[in-house]
């Protein structure tokens, strides 16, 4: 059983690579180099190929954290709790940007709650709360 949670947790980990690792390429290389492009219709596909890829990385990461959430029983710890508010302020600010995408602000303040989630998300995993 515990190779099912090795998985489960190495899902988890990947899925957060790849949302927070493409904000990280789009944040220093794929925005400052189409801002210095006339080919604006290439940054556009790059974006929203990469919405594809984060709304599937989100997916996995709500099932296999509510799997590990149950498993570990930190529906009740506060630090947990803390980081799964900050993962729905951030649900709620992905859908704002979607519908205001030149409100770039948002792109750096998704960027630094993810930052946060994921420090937590190491702060619990190494046996802190």
């Amino acid at each position: 059983m515990s190779h099912v949670w090795f998985v489960i947790r190495w899902l988890h980990l990947l899925a957060m690579a790849f949302f927070v690792g493409g904000q990280m390429m789009l944040a220093a290389v794929v925005v400052p180099v189409g801002r210095r492009s006339t080919d604006r219709e290439s940054l556009r596909l790059i974006a929203r190929r990469f919405g594809y890829g984060t709304l599937v990385a989100l997916l996995v990461l709500i099932a296999t954290g509510t799997a590990m959430a149950f498993h570990l029983d930190l529906w009740g710890n506060g630090t947990f709790q803390v980081k799964l508010a900050l993962v729905v302020v951030v649900g709620a600010l992905l859908m704002w940007h979607i519908h205001r995408s030149d409100m770039h602000i948002l792109e750096a303040i998704i960027f630094l709650l993810s930052l946060a989630i994921v420090w937590l998300g190491l702060y619990l995993a190494n046996g802190y709360s």
